[in-house]
């Protein structure tokens, strides 16, 4: 606390470039987002699924865990985690993980064109602690382990294909992923203290089967250049991959991971930071730390991480205040929503609809603060295009 404090007063007396700058203009050393009104306006009194919105937005509850999911004879996972939405025709898809241990794995709802629950299935089975993961292009939905020496999968939302467990991505205590289309890679989290931020590089583009691990290079600083090294011997065994490679910058507890735009965001829950690398110079900086804005951080526990057609960042917490945040072009963060009455859980799995008109996430632990007590929502209005 005295830390953040002193940081706090250093960039208050002695930066007027803290409140510059922009995240996604890739400004070489653009300060941190700053607390501001954010796009959408003030939150509302509670609704009756106990979530303060915008004007404008409406929740709906989706599925709870174990329970049957409306409109279907399935019973919903426990302890929702990491999603994804794909295209299904007219409709969508959302995925969802399982973090529980053992059993964990994914399941899948399917939606119709006006957003009524037509399907709902498990997609991924008998694997440990599914707790984030990612999408790639080609429409699957990568499930990552949170465990030591942990695997990630590779699942087919439609349930048709068997999963593929991928394990020329390395063994370690994975989290989040995400495909970066015009390099050809799928950047990796850990979720570490002394965690490490990780490319794989295909051998072929869309065939996870074969391909090279790499690990971030960088100094000890906030900011600077940064270079990937190969991971010498990806499963991690005798080893951890995060120790093999000389030089690897550390960072503590990594968790979401978003690409867009020759850009990937990363979130670190140690110390709460979003981190952004910009792929066209190979520099990395900070794009929020909560230790370093003016009056009170409204974004702590830090945690999943999606991005709108509008460029905005959204930040679930884990803990917290239980609100997902908004990050804007702008570099100002601010609340887009946030949950009452669930103290003991945090947000999980946010992802938005093809068309970008809904969000999807999940409580974790709903209210009663336990992984059978999950509840999954989505929220629908007039989001930024």
């Amino acid at each position: 606390m005295e830390r953040r404090s002193l940081l706090r007063a250093a960039v208050l007396g002695g930066s007027t470039a803290a409140f510059g700058g922009s995240l996604w203009r890739g400004a070489a050393h653009a300060a941190p987002a700053q607390p501001g009104t954010g796009p959408y306006g003030p939150l509302s009194a509670p609704d009756t699924n106990g979530i303060r919105l915008p004007a404008g937005f409406t929740s709906r509850v989706v599925a709870r865990s174990g329970q049957t999911v409306p409109g279907t004879s399935y019973t919903w996972h426990n302890a929702p985690d990491g999603g994804a939405c794909y295209v299904d025709g007219s409709g969508w898809i959302y995925v969802s993980n399982s973090e529980i241990n053992p059993s964990g794995g994914a399941s899948a709802v399917r939606f119709s064109a006006t957003g009524s629950i037509t399907a709902t299935y498990r997609i991924l089975s008998s694997t440990r602690q599914n707790c984030a993961g990612g999408k790639t292009p080609w429409n699957t939905w990568l499930s990552c382990e949170e465990v030591s020496l942990g695997y990630v999968y590779e699942t087919d939302p439609w349930g048709t294909k068997p999963a593929v467990r991928r394990d020329a991505m390395g063994r370690f205590k994975h989290e989040a992923a995400a495909a970066d289309p015009v390099r050809k890679v799928i950047y990796l989290t850990e979720d570490e203290t002394n965690g490490r931020f990780y490319r794989f590089v295909p051998t072929v583009w869309g065939d996870l089967s074969a391909g090279t691990l790499q690990v971030m290079v960088a100094g000890t600083g906030t900011s600077g250049s940064f270079t990937w090294a190969n991971v010498p011997d990806p499963d991690g065994s005798p080893t951890a991959t995060r120790s093999q490679v000389s030089g690897s910058k550390s960072f503590d507890g990594g968790e979401g991971c978003h690409y867009a735009d020759d850009t990937v965001w990363f979130t670190t829950k140690g110390d709460n930071r979003v981190w952004q690398l910009n792929l066209l110079s190979n520099t990395y900086e900070l794009a929020y730390d909560d230790s370093l804005v003016s009056g009170t951080a409204p974004l702590t526990g830090v945690d999943n991480i999606t991005g709108s057609a509008s460029g905005d960042l959204f930040v679930a917490e884990d803990g917290g205040t239980m609100e997902i945040c908004v990050i804007t072009p702008d570099d100002v963060v601010a609340p887009f929503l946030r949950v009452e009455g669930q103290s003991a859980s945090e947000i999980t799995g946010p992802a938005f609809s093809p068309d970008g008109t809904r969000l999807y996430f999940s409580s974790q632990r709903g209210t009663s603060g336990s992984s059978s007590g999950g509840i999954t929502y989505e929220v629908r209005g007039p989001f930024r295009s």
